[in-house]
């Protein structure tokens, strides 16, 4: 089955968030399924395509919002594990960022000039799977404008990765897509503006999330689309995430200090700590309590200052922080560094190689999060032997079964408050203190298989289902 995937993120070409990292997983693992997947996304400015060599497949131009744009389909030469083809449209697209305050006309762009191509390929794919709101007005085009007319049979997916996100804008921009029946303008309506991802969901053939709790979270909270997704719950369904386990490996990863594997890890994770610790200025014989992600309100982290001000004065353990997002949160995290030197430390950015480090390194993952679509951080912590302290929502929940449950493993907090984080660490120290429980724990939790494998036959399911 020929399957295209349309995204404004890809790993490892672009990544922002977890969107990347199941766009550059799902497709290789669809083709290790015998299927045929490819990808589609912009042409960004960034360190990755800087220095890769490309096939230009096709020219053409799209007339927007009062100008002519000229854009280019090429497709990378290397293989990274499936077909990738980039839309190039230099003066819109063509930056050193993946989102600004110019997206609506930005990835509308794209998503015409994705349509514009395909629409001439002599073999049409089979499934077009589009992701998120950034490409969310593809299926409404598919089916609506006259444009796009041989496209219209073509079955498409929606997977919503994050419904907070939904890509408004208003009527007024109602001319920059192109022409269809005005009677139908309400199927890019909500609540009065257009909204991308509300029209995928109703135009999709099918909607997926991507973990079954997210979907069922959805239909009672999801920033104004609950109704909605109530209406299209016949077409609506959560498929877990998985992760990409030839990447995230520690018998081979290439990023740690140490390499172990899941039989014989005593020594490779404590190496890796040690090397953090010896790093970071930290404790090697406490605990290691590790955060890795973007300071949104959605992960909890705008707990963490208050938190570990008044927690880390009297508590045993050592705190490693990576991540960048919302300034006050920064600020605040950086002031901590001098407060608790010694047991605290807190690095920002964005460091795909420090990050594997911690997952190998840290004896427990933190994961607050108050909405977690899926998360694949704590998958990796498993994968690496840390164990996860999580809220149980979203993809989190379906994950994670708490330590003290049969056949538990993790530590699962069931709210997000100052006072449940402190439960949960309490915990944790609890569980650090009798090794026996972490060697257990973790000989468990690193023979559970969270590869693409199983979530890619369920979309094969899916797929073949719409095809009927």
């Amino acid at each position: 089955m020929a399957i295209i995937h349309v995204a404004a993120e890809c790993f490892p070409i672009a990544k922002v968030g977890g969107l990347a990292d199941v766009v550059g997983a799902l497709p290789k693992f669809q083709n290790q399924n015998n299927q045929k997947a490819e990808v589609i996304m912009p042409f960004y400015n960034l360190p990755f395509l800087q220095n890769q060599q490309f096939k230009n497949l096709y020219d053409d131009e799209l007339p927007l919002n009062g100008k002519k744009y000229s854009f280019t389909i090429k497709q990378l030469k290397s293989d990274i594990g499936f077909p990738l083809y980039l839309v190039d449209i230099p003066e819109l697209l063509y930056t050193d960022y993946v989102y600004s305050q110019n997206d609506t006309l930005r990835f509308l762009a794209f998503q015409i000039a994705t349509l514009k191509w395909i629409a001439t390929w002599e073999i049409q794919p089979e499934i077009v799977h589009v992701h998120d709101h950034h490409t969310g007005l593809i299926p409404f085009m598919m089916t609506q404008c006259y444009q796009f007319d041989t496209l219209k049979m073509i079955p498409t997916v929606f997977t919503i990765h994050n419904a907070q996100y939904q890509g408004w804008f208003s009527h007024n921009h109602i001319e920059w897509i192109p022409k269809f029946d005005f009677s139908k303008v309400g199927l890019l309506d909500w609540n009065g503006t257009i909204n991308p991802m509300a029209a995928a969901i109703k135009c999709a053939w099918a909607v997926t999330t991507v973990s079954p709790s997210y979907m069922e979270e959805l239909k009672l909270k999801a920033n104004g689309l609950e109704q909605l997704l109530q209406h299209e719950s016949a077409k609506c369904s959560g498929i877990l995430n998985g992760i990409d386990t030839e990447v995230w490996n520690p018998e081979t990863d290439s990023y740690l200090k140490k390499n172990y594997k899941k039989t014989s890890w005593t020594t490779g994770k404590r190496a890796n700590k040690n090397w953090l610790c010896e790093n970071y200025d930290l404790d090697k014989e406490r605990p290691l309590i590790a955060f890795i992600g973007r300071f949104v309100e959605d992960k909890g982290c705008d707990l963490f200052a208050t938190f570990f001000s008044s927690y880390l004065s009297d508590a045993e353990l050592s705190v490693l922080i990576l991540g960048s997002g919302n300034p006050k949160i920064e600020s605040e995290l950086t002031q901590l560094n001098t407060v608790f030197k010694g047991k605290y430390h807190y690095v920002s950015g964005y460091n795909e190689a420090l990050s594997h480090v911690i997952y190998a390194g840290a004896d427990f993952l933190l994961m607050p999060s108050r909405v977690e679509p899926c998360g694949l951080n704590q998958m990796y912590s498993l994968r690496y032997g840390t164990i996860p302290i999580v809220n149980s929502v979203g993809g989190l929940k379906d994950t994670i079964i708490d330590y003290q449950e049969p056949n538990g493993f993790g530590i699962v907090m069931e709210e997000v408050s100052l006072t449940s984080i402190q439960t949960a660490i309490n915990r944790s120290l609890q569980v650090f203190e009798n090794q026996l429980v972490v060697k257990r724990i973790r000989n468990q939790i690193m023979k559970i298989d969270h590869s693409w494998l199983a979530s890619a036959r369920k979309y094969q399911q899916l797929y073949k289902k719409l095809k009927k």
